[in-house]
């Protein structure tokens, strides 16, 4: 549709007639033009319907207008199947609830938006589940899963979603409410003379194996088969009606599980024994390779695992049935594990792999396509085989994995999606692929559906007449072909609507280095390919993704939504206004900048990265908001107090309400926050005050030290934070250090004038003469509002100051964590022509790994007392915790801090704004975890936006690891 007058009409239609939201606007659009396949197509904009009624008016509207429908629940689809030119129906904002539950039945009624896991979170405490389990499993929908027939890795005990599914509820596209089940139960006329005249060809034409998911079930409406219309409904992928309630079996979840980890010396044989196993009743039978594991990974050795699960009434049993399956394998190496925590740390890099896969081990990229095909599993090994070999033919590489049990591989492949000759490559190789699943009695699609990527190749797999009954069962359905067209039957080709055609082809001018992209910003936002593990709306464990989202629950705030808007920016089509969105700046403006992305993304897209480089072109010789001057230039207020000496001045006025109010407004702080207080004596000043002297070695420059230490020399970095707000934190640090036997010095003050001369160390009486006097920063402040060109004249200046230390072998402490993951992840990124920031970023060291890897004798003192808290969010992603874990285990601290943010990261949550969304964020996990605390236990903060969080929202004085153990010394 281009005409605007009917466009305007469309829209005012659904507003009149839909109850729910109907948004034509570009944010929306954006949102949904992509689904995690290789594909995109741009709607006309999109409708959240409330309930059946407005399903059916909606459809009413658009089939007057001629304009498609298509049905969308998490967007993760691999086929391309959930992405439309027309409207866009989105289920996840309101048809999203489970409707009933009988545990005595065993039964589920469902809305389509129902994410699996709030199914399986209420199914649980009755002893059920449902028994499908994508790996998508946290934000996958009910209805993607019937629309794709979807299946997971316990399909080999449970099968498909077809399977589990008993009747369901209907609105096909002329708006007839139909309840589709057994017996011919809820079929559109038509339907079953159509199938009675075509008995032979059904009896026939399909192949018999596990994961036929390709084409449509229309054997289900054989008689012999009960004329399951439900059944033959699954896996239409919203061509034939759209779904708006369902009815499902739950199976009984066993008691007790084991995890048997097989390992063998590569895929293929893994493959060829995994059909042996079934005999033995496994729950899964999943299969990948070295390729895709991390090398920190507890796996025994090999090159392939399987991962067999087995259950039980109790753990015995459990273990017991996994002991007979290690038995019966032939295996290098096993291991069996009954614990649920490790158990879930296991199947975490089986998830993974969805993203993991899309980088080859060399960084390439790797993009689905050909992601799930199976074939019986007796032939999965020879299949591999083959696989591999057209693989070498057409010079291309892949790392399978996936549902061995079943035969279904999935697998990204380093296809050129990029260039003519590569995209002419993709399609030979796709066809080629076809005929050899073909050949090994398989099914093109094992569990993802056929959508865009496949559809075009069925002729290959079920002949010419099959597929033109496909066509006339679509016809009977939809016979105004208005839901979903270009998907399943008269398909759109499979190298049309690619997604990166859009985006430019000359890297774009940015101010990060993107080291791990070759330099280009097109390429980092290309990492994110929508398989939305940033849409779980709880996490587990330390996970820290996405805060927003699960504050906000909506799309544009979660990191997929975030790069979505990027690359539609980059393409210029919906988004025309380049770094001056108002659409992007808009969804960027709740991302925390927490890292968690960083980390917990399977394609490791930094968000936080991302948005600083979008705030500095956006904002490139514009007037700033207020508070990226008060906040973003925090050390520059800071210093300037702190050389003036009018701390208790600040701090009165800044206790005076009408002033403080004022003085928010005009800092562009939210009026609920508290202002905090600025220290009295500022960390530096403390340290002189203790009269040292200059440590014997401690290199020319290094501030003045006590010397009382007499091991290993280590500077502590008095960041901002530190230096005048929680000077507490330093002095406490530098007594740990000096106890552990260190020796303690801080950085130099003195920048010489003019270009630093033999190894750096020099004094002589003219440099120092033309020195500068000035404090080392890590421009956090700077960086977090995308003020990139600051950053970096800070950065070098510190890498000016800090050049007598690179000249030593002395680590670099930095206790606030948001500063060490500055310096060793942004400055090099930033300064990536200065291999300074990289020599800089390699000394910084956490006050944990400082006492781990220089003082590994020492022994802290022992508390015995539970802890609670938050590992900060950037130690999570960028530092990591495992130094720490230790030392709070050697003190007898125990328990587990809580995952997520904290809420405050840095400026967010002082913004004007933003306050509502960081207190969600705060009690998302760090409050409640506080609030249930027991007596005496200690409330760890290392951030100072985490202890201000604390104070503000709780009352709770947290507290850093380094106050903990210095307290404890006496």
């Amino acid at each position: 549709m281009t005409d605007l007058r009917e466009l305007r009409e469309l829209r005012e239609g659904l507003r009149a007639a839909v109850r729910g939201e109907v948004d034509f606007g570009t944010t929306a659009r954006a949102l949904t033009t992509m689904d995690a396949s290789n594909y995109r197509r741009v709607p006309l904009g999109v409708v959240a319907p409330r309930d059946a009624d407005d399903v059916a008016a909606a459809l009413s509207v658009c089939r007057t207008y001629g304009v498609p429908v298509v049905p969308r629940g998490g967007g993760t689809s691999i086929a391309g199947q959930a992405t439309g030119t027309g409207v866009v129906l989105d289920f996840t904002r309101h048809m999203n609830r489970l409707l009933s539950l009988d545990p005595e039945a065993r039964t589920a009624v469902v809305q389509p938006g129902l994410v699996l896991d709030r199914l399986q979170e209420a199914a649980a405490p009755h002893g059920l589940r449902f028994g499908p389990d994508p790996s998508t499993h946290g934000r996958c929908t009910l209805g993607g899963m019937i629309g794709n027939n979807s299946c997971g890795s316990h399909s080999v005990a449970w099968g498909t979603t077809a399977d589990s599914v008993r009747r369901l509820s209907v609105v096909t596209p002329r708006g007839e409410r139909l309840r589709p089940g057994q017996a011919w139960a809820g079929a559109p006329a038509g339907l079953r003379e159509l199938a009675e005249g075509e008995l032979a060809r059904l009896r026939t034409g399909f192949p018999e194996l596990p994961r036929r998911i390709s084409g449509y079930a229309l054997d289900a409406l054989l008689p012999e088969k009960g004329a399951d219309v439900a059944r033959s409904f699954c896996g239409s992928e919203g061509t034939l009606g759209v779904l708006t309630e369902a009815v499902v079996d739950l199976v009984r979840a066993p008691r007790a599980r084991a995890l048997a980890v097989l390992a063998y010396a590569d895929e293929t044989g893994a493959a060829e024994a995994a059909a042996g196993l079934l005999e033995h009743g496994p729950l899964t039978v999943e299969g990948m390779a070295a390729d895709l594991v991390p090398a920190a990974a507890d796996l025994p050795r090999g090159g392939a695992w399987l991962f067999v699960e087995t259950g039980g009434d109790t753990e015995g049993e459990a273990r017991a049935r996994a002991e007979t399956i290690v038995r019966a394998a032939d295996v290098l190496d096993a291991l069996v594990v009954t614990d649920p925590a490790r158990q879930r740390t296991l199947w975490r890099i089986r998830e993974d792999a969805s993203g993991t896969a899309t980088r080859m081990p060399d960084g390439t990229e790797a993009w689905p396509g050909w992601e799930d095909c199976a074939v019986p599993p007796a032939r999965l090994g020879a299949y591999l085989r083959d696989f591999r070999g057209l693989l070498a033919d057409h010079g291309l590489r892949g790392s399978p994995y996936g549902h061995f049990g079943d035969g279904c591989i999935h697998v990204r492949i380093d296809f050129d999606l990029l260039t003519g000759p590569g995209i002419a490559r993709f399609r030979r190789f796709s066809e080629e692929l076809a005929d050899l699943v073909v050949a090994h009695g398989g099914s093109l699609s094992g569990e993802h559906g056929d959508g865009q990527a496949r559809a075009e190749l069925l002729p290959r797999m079920y002949g010419p007449d099959m597929v033109a009954l496909f066509e006339r069962v679509k016809g009977v359905w939809d016979p105004d072909d208005l839901l979903n067209p270009g998907m399943l039957v008269r398909p759109a080709p499979l190298d049309a609507n690619l997604r990166f055609s859009v985006l430019p082809s000359k890297p774009v001018d940015v101010a990060f280095g993107y080291p791990s992209d070759g330099g280009d910003f097109s390429a980092a936002v290309r990492r994110c390919v929508g398989v939305a593990k940033c849409r779980t709306t709880s996490v587990s464990g330390p996970a820290v993704m996405c805060p927003s989202f699960r504050a906000t629950g909506e799309e544009e705030h979660s990191t997929r939504g975030r790069a979505r808007l990027l690359h539609e920016m980059l393409a210029g089509e919906l988004v025309t206004d380049g770094w001056q969105s108002t659409e992007v700046r808009d969804a960027l403006d709740l991302c925390l900048s927490c890292k968690g992305c960083r980390s917990d993304c399977p394609v490791g897209v930094d968000m936080a990265t991302y948005k600083a480089e979008f705030l500095h072109h956006h904002y490139a010789g514009r007037r700033r908001p207020a508070a990226h001057y008060a906040m973003g230039r925090l050390p520059v207020w800071l210093g300037w107090v702190a050389r003036t000496r009018s701390a208790g001045v600040v701090n009165g006025l800044a206790s005076v309400g009408p002033l403080a109010r004022v003085a928010k407004r005009l800092g562009g702080i939210a009026g609920e926050r508290e202002i905090p207080r600025v220290a009295g004596e500022t960390f530096t000043r403390w340290w002189r005050g203790r009269k040292a002297v200059v440590p014997s070695g401690a290199g020319a420059g290094a501030d003045d030290g006590d010397g009382d230490g007499t091991g290993d020399l280590v500077v502590l970095w008095p960041d901002t934070f530190t230096e005048h707000l929680s000077p507490s934190v330093g002095q406490a640090a530098v007594r740990v250090l000096e106890a552990a036997g260190l020796r303690v010095a801080l950085p130099p003050t003195l920048r010489p004038g003019g270009r630093p001369v033999g190894d750096g160390r020099s004094r002589s009486a003219a440099r120092l003469l033309t020195a500068r006097r000035g404090r080392v920063c890590c421009g956090l402040t700077y960086l977090s509002t995308g003020q990139l060109d600051h950053a970096r004249t800070v950065l070098r200046r510190t890498l000016d100051l800090m050049e007598p230390v690179l000249a030593t072998d002395a680590p670099v402490v930095v206790l606030e964590p948001s500063c060490a993951a500055a310096l060793r992840t942004d400055a090099p990124e930033l300064l990536h022509d200065d291999p300074r920031a990289a020599q800089l970023a390699a000394r910084v060291r956490t006050f944990a790994e400082t006492l781990e890897q220089y003082a590994p004798h020492w022994a802290p003192p022992v508390l015995d007392r539970p802890v609670t808290g938050q590992t900060h969010c950037h130690q999570h992603a960028v530092l990591g915790d495992t130094a720490d874990r230790g030392l709070r285990a050697a003190a007898g601290l125990t328990g587990e801090l809580s995952g997520g943010c904290c809420g405050l990261a840095g400026n967010f949550g002082f913004e004007k704004g933003h306050y509502e969304v960081s207190v969600a964020c705060a009690e998302d996990q760090l409050l409640p975890a506080v609030r249930q605390a027991p007596d005496r236990t200690v409330v760890l903060a290392d951030g100072f936006s985490c202890r201000t969080q604390l104070e503000q929202l709780a009352g709770v004085r947290g507290r850093h690891l380094a106050e903990v153990l210095a307290e404890a010394l006496g």
